[in-house]
C-alpha cells in the first residue's frame, strides 16, 4: 500500500473530514546515470564554491535573493517562521463548476482517503454530492512549506485532489506567442464543415488503456540492442506541413479515409 504524502482535515464550512493524500501518479520514465564517454566512471554533481573552486558542506549552504547589489541572505528558519499556517488543514472555500477551470492550470493530481473507517460516510456523502451537481470544491492546504490552491472532485468510487497552478503562473499566450498567433486567418464555411466532418468520423470512446508510451518502449529496445551488440531501426519522420493551398483536399481525403476504416470494423490507436 502506497504512503500518504499528507494527513490532515478536509473542511466544508462546518462539516470537517480527516483525510490522507495520496500521490495519483508515477513516472515510469528510463533514467539514465552520466558516465564519462569510454568509461564505466559515474560523473557526479557537487556542491562547489564558485570563487573557491572548493566542495561546500551541506549545512554550510544558504539560500540567497540576488539583488542589483548583492544578496539577501534567508535562513532555514526564517523561511520556517514565516511559512502559511493551517498546515493541516485542505479548507474548501466553495465549489465550482469542473468546465470552468482550463486544463492548463492543473499541476498534479492525488487521491484522497478518509483517515479511518468511521468517516467513510461523510467521505461517500460528499464524493456522491460532487458527482450529482458536477461541481469540485476549490481550497488551499499546506504541504511541505508551501501553499498549494487545489480542486477536490470525484472520480469513480474515489476523491480526487488536484493541485492548481496560481493565476500568476500561467503565461497569457499573447503576450508570450507575438506575432505567432492568427489574427484574421480567413476560413470559408466549406472548410469549417468538412474539418468537423473529419472531427466526429474520427470521434472515439475514451479509453486511455489502449494508450502506451511508445518512445519509452524504443528506449528500452534500444538499450536491450545495444547490450546484445545490435541495433535499432530509427522512428519515422514525421510528416510534411499541410500547405494552405491543398488544405480542403487533405480534409476531405482525411474524411473519406477516416470513413473506410470504421467501415472495416474501427480505427486503429496508438500504442
Amino acid at each position: 500500500m502506497a504512503s500518504a504524502v499528507w494527513t490532515g482535515v478536509l473542511t466544508c464550512g462546518l462539516v470537517s473530514l480527516p483525510v490522507q493524500l495520496f500521490a495519483a501518479t508515477e513516472d515510469h520514465a528510463i533514467r539514465f546515470h552520466q558516465l564519462q564517454r569510454g568509461t564505466s566512471d559515474r560523473v557526479r554533481n557537487k556542491r562547489v564554491n564558485e570563487r573557491t573552486g572548493e566542495e561546500v558542506p551541506y549545512n554550510e549552504i544558504v539560500k540567497g535573493y540576488p539583488t542589483g547589489d548583492g544578496f539577501v541572505v534567508v535562513e532555514p528558519d526564517e523561511l520556517a517562521d514565516i511559512a502559511p499556517g493551517r498546515s493541516r488543514a485542505l479548507e474548501v472555500i466553495g465549489f465550482v463548476d469542473l468546465d470552468q477551470v482550463d486544463p492548463v492550470y492543473y499541476r498534479s493530481s492525488y487521491y484522497l482517503a478518509p483517515d479511518g473507517a468511521e468517516y467513510g460516510k461523510v467521505y461517500a456523502l460528499l464524493r456522491e454530492a460532487l458527482a450529482r451537481t458536477g461541481r469540485a470544491g476549490l481550497g488551499t492546504f499546506v504541504m511541505r512549506g508551501r501553499e498549494y490552491l487545489t480542486t477536490v472532485r470525484p472520480s469513480a468510487d474515489v476523491l480526487v485532489a488536484d493541485v492548481l497552478r496560481w493565476a500568476t503562473e500561467v503565461r497569457d499566450p499573447h503576450r508570450e506567442l507575438g506575432g505567432s498567433l492568427p489574427r484574421h486567418a480567413e476560413t470559408t464555411g466549406a472548410e469549417i464543415d468538412t474539418a468537423v466532418q473529419l472531427i466526429e468520423a474520427m470521434a472515439i470512446d475514451w479509453a486511455l488503456q489502449s494508450y502506451q508510451d511508445t518512445y519509452q518502449q524504443r528506449v528500452r529496445a534500444l538499450v536491450e540492442a545495444k547490450r546484445a551488440g545490435g541495433t535499432i531501426e530509427p522512428a519515422v519522420p514525421p510528416p510534411r506541413s499541410t500547405a494552405m493551398v491543398d488544405l480542403m483536399d487533405a480534409l476531405q481525403a482525411s474524411v473519406e479515409h477516416a470513413k473506410t476504416t470504421t467501415a472495416r470494423g474501427g480505427r486503429d490507436a496508438p500504442n
